[in-house]
């Protein structure tokens, strides 16, 4: 007899953000991501309040973006 074991998750990999291109964890992607474990957004190029809203998951939030809002992740803007 033959078993086979099916994994709660997908077998695909998507450990980049689609939008930078840096590593996402598993976990990160599974929290955050969108239905297919797929990072729009990541901590190097969004801030968390974007992402605990929804940017990750490439859902469009109400609070501006870092690379179009200068100053948005807690610093000053750049003179």
């Amino acid at each position: 007899m033959v078993r086979v074991t099916v994994a709660p998750w997908s077998s695909v990999n998507h450990s980049t953000c689609q939008h930078c291109g840096a590593h996402v964890t598993d976990r990160f992607r599974r929290v955050f991501g969108d239905d297919d474990d797929r990072v729009h957004r990541c901590g190097d190029c969004d801030s968390y309040a974007r992402l605990s809203r929804g940017s990750a998951a490439g859902i469009d939030v109400g609070i501006p973006d870092p690379e179009t809002s200068p100053g948005r992740h807690g610093g000053e803007a750049d003179a």
